[in-house]
This record gives structure tokens, C-alpha cells and sequence, in this order.
């Protein structure tokens, strides 16, 4: 089974979306859009930006935590991992963004 985009509408309107893995395990949430149509956008921005390991800027937090950024061609953040525990497990969170976000389906959450 195939990963896939699921968008959300928040209490204040904004719209996120998370890239989650076959398992069901979020490896790339968004940062908040204005609109359903803005966040679809972001992730046609996700999908071609997925296999190009040049938009993946590795970053570690304040407590030591490995993390990841995706940048657009415009450089742009346009999603964020959650916090390792080691720079393995980072890096293979990178290469599930890269198997799973081109052809993952977009679905809204309930």
C-alpha cells in the first residue's frame, strides 16, 4: 500500500497537510495554508521536490534531535519531519519522503 497526503482543515480555517508513510506514520508535515486549493498546491510542490535530495536541508534542534526541512525550487520550506532519535533513522525518513510522496494519493481527513 502506497503513502499518502492527507489534508486537514484546522479550528481557525488553515489548511495542513501530512505525508504519511504505508505504515500510517507521519514523515512530512506542512506548514498552514490559507486554502484547500494553496495546500494542494504545496504538495504538487512535495511530489516534485520528493526525489531531489538538494531540497532536503538536514537540521538538528536545540536538544540534539536530527529533523528535516523540504525547500521548493523558490527555497521555500514546505514541510518539516518530525524529531529523531539518531541521524539514521532522519535519513531514512528523507528516503520514505522520496519513495512515497510521487505518487501518493491526496485525501482529506475526517
Amino acid at each position: 500500500m502506497p503513502g499518502k497526503f492527507e489534508v486537514k482543515t484546522g479550528k481557525t480555517g488553515k489548511v495542513r497537510f501530512n505525508l504519511k508513510a504505508s505504515n500510517g506514520q507521519v514523515i512530512l508535515t506542512s506548514e498552514a495554508y490559507e486554502s484547500l486549493s494553496a495546500a494542494k498546491k504545496g504538495i504538487t510542490s512535495v511530489k516534485k521536490a520528493a526525489t531531489n535530495d538538494k531540497r532536503f536541508e538536514r537540521k538538528t534542534a536545540k536538544d540534539g534531535s536530527p529533523y528535516f526541512v523540504l525547500k521548493a525550487a523558490n527555497g521555500e520550506v514546505i514541510g518539516k519531519s518530525e524529531m529523531y532519535k539518531t541521524v539514521k533513522s532522519m535519513e531514512n525518513g528523507v528516503a520514505s519522503v522520496g519513495r512515497n510522496a510521487p505518487d501518493a494519493p491526496v485525501v482529506e481527513a475526517k
